[in-house]
C-alpha cells in the first residue's frame, strides 16, 4: 500500500498495535489474518458503509462504536479492537482504510509465517508462483478471469500449491486471487514478496543468473548487497542462459551486471560509488 498524509500515519498506527498484538503468543495469527481479510472484504464492497467509518465529520469514537457493533460476534476480541482502532484514524480517502486491513491481513499471516520458521520459504514460493504465472499465458487468464467463481480459482490453486507450498503461502495467494482490488496479479505477488522482505526488515534483490550460484557465490553476493544498502537482503533467484555466463542483479529500480565468477563484489563496488 502507497499511503499519503493521515493515511500513512494511520496505517503506521494500525502496524504497531498489529505487532504488539501478534507478539502475544496466545493470538492466533491465521484466525486474525482471516477474520481482517473478511473486514476487508465487507468494506471493499459496501461503499457507503466505507465512508462512514472514514468520515471526519464523525468523531472516532462514534465510529469505533459503529465497527463495534457491526463486527460483534463476527470476529474475535483481538480483530475488533484492532479495526476500532483503525476507524478512529483519519484516512486520505476511504479506499485506503480498506488498502491498509488488507494488508494487515498479510501482515498477520506473514507474522504467523516468520514465527513457525516457515518465511523464507514463503517469500521464494511467492517468487517462484511469480515466475510461473508470468511464463504461463494459460494460467494467468484462468486466475484472473473475471466470469471464473472464486471456488474454481481456490481449487485451481489448491491443485497446484497444496502439498508443495506453505498454507501460508496458498492462503496470500488465494486471497489476492479472489479478490484482486483492481490490481494485476504480477502487481500483487510483487507486493507480497515485498511485503514478506519487511517482515524481516529485508530488500529483496531478484538475481538472474546463466546457471545456478553456488553456495558460496551466494554468500558473497549477499554480503555485498549488505554493505551497499545497509540492510538485509532476500535472494530471489531466477536461471535464465541468455545471460550468457554473466548475472543481473535488480534491487528495486537498480540493476547490477557481472560475471559470476569475480565481478560480483566489484559490482557491489560500482553500486556504492567507489
Amino acid at each position: 500500500m502507497t499511503a499519503h498524509g493521515a493515511s500513512r500515519e494511520a496505517l503506521a498506527a494500525a502496524r504497531e498495535r498489529l505487532d504488539a498484538l501478534t507478539d502475544n503468543t496466545s493470538v492466533d495469527a491465521k484466525r486474525l489474518a482471516d477474520e481482517l481479510a473478511a473486514v476487508t472484504v465487507l468494506l471493499g464492497r459496501e461503499v457507503s458503509l466505507r465512508r462512514v467509518l472514514t468520515d471526519p465529520a464523525q468523531s472516532g469514537e462514534a465510529k469505533a462504536e459503529l465497527a463495534g457493533r457491526l463486527l460483534s460476534g463476527q470476529v474475535g476480541g483481538e480483530t475488533a479492537d484492532l479495526v476500532a482502532g483503525m476507524v478512529r484514524s483519519r484516512w486520505s480517502q476511504s479506499r485506503d482504510l480498506v488498502d491498509a486491513l488488507e494488508e494487515l491481513a498479510n501482515l498477520a499471516d506473514l507474522t504467523g509465517a516468520q514465527k513457525s520458521g516457515a518465511l523464507d520459504n514463503v517469500e521464494d514460493e511467492l517468487f517462484r508462483f511469480g515466475r510461473i504465472v508470468s511464463s504461463s499465458t494459460g494460467l494467468r487468464a484462468a486466475l484472473t478471469d473475471r466470469a471464473a467463481t472464486s471456488t474454481a480459482k481456490s481449487e485451481l490453486l489448491r491443485s497446484l500449491l497444496g502439498g508443495r507450498a506453505e498454507d501460508v503461502t496458498e492462503r496470500l495467494v488465494a486471497r489476492l486471487v479472489t479478490a484482486p482490488r483492481g490490481r494485476s496479479l504480477e502487481e500483487g505477488l510483487e507486493s507480497l514478496s515485498k511485503l514478506a522482505a519487511d517482515r524481516r526488515n529485508r530488500m529483496v534483490a531478484v538475481v538472474t543468473s546463466a546457471v545456478p550460484l553456488t553456495d558460496q557465490q551466494k554468500q558473497r553476493l549477499g554480503a555485498a548487497l549488505v554493505k551497499v544498502y545497509g540492510r538485509q537482503m532476500h535472494l530471489n533467484l531466477d536461471v535464465d542462459p541468455e545471460i550468457l555466463g554473466g548475472i543481473r542483479v535488480q534491487v528495486g529500480d537498480e540493476v547490477i551486471n557481472g560475471s559470476i565468477a569475480d565481478r560480483i563484489e566489484e559490482a557491489g563496488r560500482r553500486v556504492a560509488g567507489q
